[in-house]
């Protein structure tokens, strides 16, 4: 398995969604929510990673998809415990 990180506080489970960690979305009622968008910024000519949907920054841009990717996960990390 991926190294992934679970958070659970007052009853309600939290983690970015992959499909090694589908079974946890039958533990009870589920929501699904977006926590960035990570997509080719054409003003910015370079992928960027949307945090606004979480409150958070643009990051980026970066040269890949992959890159912006990879920010997504670092500031979820740093700032959201996920």
């Amino acid at each position: 398995m991926s190294d992934h990180t679970i958070k659970i506080e007052n009853g309600h489970i939290t983690f970015v969604y992959s499909d090694e960690l589908a079974d946890l979305m039958d533990e009870g009622t589920t929501a699904v929510c977006r926590v960035s968008h990570v997509e080719f910024d054409n003003d910015r000519q370079g992928w960027t990673a949307d945090m606004s949907p979480v409150d958070g920054p643009v990051l980026g841009p970066f040269t890949t998809r992959a890159e912006g990717l990879v920010a997504e996960r670092e500031w979820l990390t740093a700032n959201k415990g996920l």
